[in-house]
Protein backbone atom coordinates (compact mmCIF):
# COMPACT_ATOMS: atom_id res chain seq x y z
CA UNK A 1 0.00 0.00 0.00
CA UNK A 2 2.74 2.56 0.79
CA UNK A 3 4.23 1.81 -2.64
CA UNK A 4 0.85 2.33 -4.32
CA UNK A 5 0.41 5.62 -2.50
CA UNK A 6 3.82 6.82 -3.64
CA UNK A 7 3.16 5.79 -7.24
CA UNK A 8 -0.21 7.57 -7.14
CA UNK A 9 1.42 10.70 -5.70
CA UNK A 10 4.09 10.66 -8.43
CA UNK A 11 1.45 10.20 -11.14
CA UNK A 12 -0.59 13.10 -9.70
CA UNK A 13 2.53 15.28 -9.63
CA UNK A 14 3.33 14.49 -13.27
CA UNK A 15 -0.24 15.29 -14.37
CA UNK A 16 -0.23 18.53 -12.40
CA UNK A 17 3.07 19.59 -13.95
CA UNK A 18 1.82 18.67 -17.43
CA UNK A 19 -1.34 20.75 -17.02
CA UNK A 20 0.72 23.58 -15.62
CA UNK A 21 3.09 23.49 -18.61
CA UNK A 22 0.27 23.30 -21.14
CA UNK A 23 -1.82 26.12 -19.65
CA UNK A 24 1.06 28.62 -19.57
CA UNK A 25 -1.05 31.16 -17.68
CA UNK A 26 0.54 34.55 -17.07
CA UNK A 27 -0.17 37.17 -14.44
CA UNK A 28 0.52 40.42 -16.30
CA UNK A 29 0.50 42.01 -19.73
CA UNK A 30 1.80 45.33 -21.02
CA UNK A 31 1.89 47.15 -24.33
CA UNK A 32 1.23 50.28 -26.36
CA UNK A 33 -2.12 51.82 -27.28
CA UNK A 34 -2.81 54.00 -30.32
CA UNK A 35 -5.95 55.57 -31.76
CA UNK A 36 -7.99 58.76 -31.76
CA UNK A 37 -9.83 60.97 -29.29
CA UNK A 38 -12.96 63.11 -29.26
CA UNK A 39 -14.53 65.79 -27.10
CA UNK A 40 -17.95 67.08 -26.01
CA UNK A 41 -18.25 70.31 -24.05
CA UNK A 42 -18.78 74.06 -24.19
CA UNK A 43 -17.32 74.32 -27.71
CA UNK A 44 -18.82 71.14 -29.13
CA UNK A 45 -22.19 69.94 -27.90
CA UNK A 46 -23.30 67.57 -30.65
CA UNK A 47 -20.64 65.54 -32.50
CA UNK A 48 -17.62 64.32 -30.50
CA UNK A 49 -15.75 63.38 -33.69
CA UNK A 50 -16.13 66.83 -35.27
CA UNK A 51 -12.45 67.52 -34.57
CA UNK A 52 -10.80 64.14 -33.84
CA UNK A 53 -7.39 64.13 -32.24
CA UNK A 54 -4.57 61.64 -31.82
CA UNK A 55 -4.47 59.41 -28.74
CA UNK A 56 -1.97 56.90 -27.43
CA UNK A 57 0.00 55.63 -24.49
CA UNK A 58 0.70 52.47 -22.56
CA UNK A 59 -1.54 49.98 -20.74
CA UNK A 60 -0.71 47.44 -18.04
CA UNK A 61 -3.02 44.60 -16.97
CA UNK A 62 -3.12 42.27 -14.01
CA UNK A 63 -4.88 39.12 -15.24
CA UNK A 64 -6.95 37.89 -12.29
CA UNK A 65 -8.43 34.98 -14.25
CA UNK A 66 -9.92 34.24 -17.68
CA UNK A 67 -12.95 36.49 -16.96
CA UNK A 68 -11.51 39.39 -14.94
CA UNK A 69 -8.58 41.75 -15.46
CA UNK A 70 -7.51 44.98 -13.80
CA UNK A 71 -5.86 47.60 -15.97
CA UNK A 72 -3.76 50.71 -15.37
CA UNK A 73 -3.15 53.26 -18.12
CA UNK A 74 -1.05 56.29 -18.92
CA UNK A 75 -2.56 57.97 -21.98
CA UNK A 76 -2.32 61.12 -24.06
CA UNK A 77 -5.22 62.62 -26.04
CA UNK A 78 -5.46 65.72 -28.19
CA UNK A 79 -8.80 67.57 -28.22
CA UNK A 80 -9.96 70.73 -29.97
CA UNK A 81 -13.10 72.73 -30.74
CA UNK A 82 -14.47 75.71 -32.61
CA UNK A 83 -17.54 77.71 -31.59
CA UNK A 84 -18.50 78.29 -35.24
CA UNK A 85 -19.37 74.59 -35.49
CA UNK A 86 -22.18 74.87 -32.92
CA UNK A 87 -25.84 75.61 -33.58
CA UNK A 88 -25.98 77.52 -30.29
CA UNK A 89 -23.82 80.61 -29.84
CA UNK A 90 -21.57 81.70 -27.02
CA UNK A 91 -22.67 84.71 -24.91
CA UNK A 92 -22.66 87.94 -26.95
CA UNK A 93 -21.88 85.91 -30.06
CA UNK A 94 -18.24 85.50 -29.00
CA UNK A 95 -15.92 83.32 -31.04
CA UNK A 96 -13.75 80.74 -29.31
CA UNK A 97 -11.35 78.15 -30.57
CA UNK A 98 -9.03 75.91 -28.58
CA UNK A 99 -6.59 73.02 -28.70
CA UNK A 100 -5.60 71.07 -25.65
CA UNK A 101 -3.45 68.12 -24.64
CA UNK A 102 -4.93 65.72 -22.09
CA UNK A 103 -2.90 63.38 -19.92
CA UNK A 104 -4.97 60.56 -18.46
CA UNK A 105 -3.84 58.36 -15.56
CA UNK A 106 -6.35 55.74 -14.47
CA UNK A 107 -7.31 52.24 -13.41
CA UNK A 108 -10.19 50.09 -14.63
CA UNK A 109 -11.75 46.68 -14.12
CA UNK A 110 -12.50 44.56 -17.20
CA UNK A 111 -15.06 41.77 -17.42
CA UNK A 112 -14.71 39.33 -20.33
CA UNK A 113 -17.94 37.84 -21.70
CA UNK A 114 -16.07 34.58 -22.50
CA UNK A 115 -13.22 32.72 -20.81
CA UNK A 116 -10.31 34.39 -22.56
CA UNK A 117 -7.21 32.38 -23.36
CA UNK A 118 -5.66 29.34 -24.99
CA UNK A 119 -5.72 26.18 -22.90
CA UNK A 120 -7.11 22.66 -22.39
CA UNK A 121 -10.58 22.01 -23.83
CA UNK A 122 -12.14 21.51 -20.41
CA UNK A 123 -11.47 25.19 -19.62
CA UNK A 124 -13.69 26.23 -22.55
CA UNK A 125 -11.46 29.20 -23.35
CA UNK A 126 -11.90 31.45 -26.39
CA UNK A 127 -9.25 33.27 -28.38
CA UNK A 128 -11.61 36.23 -28.82
CA UNK A 129 -13.97 37.91 -26.37
CA UNK A 130 -15.88 41.17 -26.02
CA UNK A 131 -15.57 42.87 -22.65
CA UNK A 132 -16.89 45.74 -20.53
CA UNK A 133 -14.65 48.24 -18.75
CA UNK A 134 -15.23 50.78 -15.97
CA UNK A 135 -12.98 52.59 -13.53
CA UNK A 136 -11.67 55.93 -12.31
CA UNK A 137 -8.81 58.24 -13.12
CA UNK A 138 -7.26 61.68 -13.20
CA UNK A 139 -7.09 63.92 -16.26
CA UNK A 140 -4.75 66.89 -16.72
CA UNK A 141 -5.54 69.44 -19.45
CA UNK A 142 -3.34 72.21 -20.87
CA UNK A 143 -5.99 74.66 -22.16
CA UNK A 144 -6.69 77.95 -20.37
CA UNK A 145 -3.72 77.79 -18.06
CA UNK A 146 -4.19 74.13 -17.20
CA UNK A 147 -6.67 72.05 -15.20
CA UNK A 148 -6.87 68.85 -13.19
CA UNK A 149 -10.03 66.78 -12.71
CA UNK A 150 -11.23 63.33 -11.74
CA UNK A 151 -12.56 61.21 -14.58
CA UNK A 152 -14.90 58.23 -14.90
CA UNK A 153 -14.21 55.95 -17.91
CA UNK A 154 -16.94 53.59 -19.16
CA UNK A 155 -16.72 51.51 -22.29
CA UNK A 156 -16.60 48.31 -24.28
CA UNK A 157 -13.90 46.45 -26.15
CA UNK A 158 -12.82 43.25 -27.83
CA UNK A 159 -9.64 41.16 -27.35
CA UNK A 160 -8.08 38.58 -29.64
CA UNK A 161 -5.23 36.26 -28.71
CA UNK A 162 -2.90 36.10 -31.71
CA UNK A 163 -0.81 33.45 -29.99
CA UNK A 164 -0.11 32.23 -26.49
CA UNK A 165 1.34 35.47 -25.06
CA UNK A 166 0.44 38.08 -27.69
CA UNK A 167 -2.92 39.89 -27.70
CA UNK A 168 -4.47 42.56 -29.88
CA UNK A 169 -7.51 44.57 -28.86
CA UNK A 170 -9.79 47.49 -29.61
CA UNK A 171 -11.48 49.57 -26.93
CA UNK A 172 -13.89 52.51 -26.97
CA UNK A 173 -14.46 54.53 -23.81
CA UNK A 174 -16.40 57.64 -22.89
CA UNK A 175 -14.73 59.49 -20.04
CA UNK A 176 -16.71 61.85 -17.85
CA UNK A 177 -14.64 64.73 -16.51
CA UNK A 178 -15.63 66.01 -13.07
CA UNK A 179 -14.37 69.46 -13.93
CA UNK A 180 -15.26 72.16 -16.44
CA UNK A 181 -12.01 73.53 -17.80
CA UNK A 182 -10.65 70.96 -20.25
CA UNK A 183 -11.49 73.41 -23.05
CA UNK A 184 -10.39 76.47 -21.07
CA UNK A 185 -13.97 77.70 -20.55
CA UNK A 186 -16.19 77.52 -17.49
CA UNK A 187 -19.63 78.61 -16.26
CA UNK A 188 -20.96 79.87 -19.59
CA UNK A 189 -24.37 81.61 -19.79
CA UNK A 190 -24.11 82.39 -16.08
CA UNK A 191 -24.72 78.75 -15.13
CA UNK A 192 -22.51 77.65 -12.25
CA UNK A 193 -21.17 74.13 -12.74
CA UNK A 194 -20.48 71.80 -9.84
CA UNK A 195 -18.22 68.78 -9.28
CA UNK A 196 -20.88 66.32 -10.46
CA UNK A 197 -22.70 68.52 -12.97
CA UNK A 198 -20.78 69.91 -15.91
CA UNK A 199 -20.71 69.66 -19.67
CA UNK A 200 -17.43 67.92 -20.49
CA UNK A 201 -16.74 64.44 -21.81
CA UNK A 202 -13.84 63.07 -23.82
CA UNK A 203 -13.58 59.76 -25.62
CA UNK A 204 -10.87 57.42 -26.81
CA UNK A 205 -10.95 54.72 -29.48
CA UNK A 206 -7.74 52.73 -29.05
CA UNK A 207 -6.04 49.72 -30.58
CA UNK A 208 -3.75 47.84 -28.19
CA UNK A 209 -0.99 45.28 -28.62
CA UNK A 210 0.02 43.56 -25.38
CA UNK A 211 2.57 40.95 -24.31
CA UNK A 212 1.98 38.63 -21.35
CA UNK A 213 4.70 37.83 -18.81
CA UNK A 214 5.30 36.32 -15.35
CA UNK A 215 4.05 32.72 -15.46
CA UNK A 216 1.37 31.95 -12.93
CA UNK A 217 2.62 28.37 -12.51
CA UNK A 218 6.35 27.76 -12.93
CA UNK A 219 6.96 24.91 -10.48
CA UNK A 220 4.93 21.97 -9.24
CA UNK A 221 5.24 21.10 -5.57
CA UNK A 222 4.17 17.87 -3.98
CA UNK A 223 2.36 18.26 -0.66
CA UNK A 224 1.79 15.05 1.31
Amino acid sequence: MPLMKRLLAIATLIVACTVCAQAQDYRYEVGPALGMSGYLGDVNNSNMWKHPGAAGGVVFRYIRNSRWAFKANLLYAGISGNSNDMATKLPDGAYYEFKSSLFDVGAQAEFNFFNFGIGPKYKNQKRITPYMVAGAGLVIGTAGGGSVAFSLPLGIGVKYKIKERLNVGFEFTMRKSFGDKLDGLSDLYGVKHTFAKNTEWYSMALFTLTWEFSKRCTKCHYVE
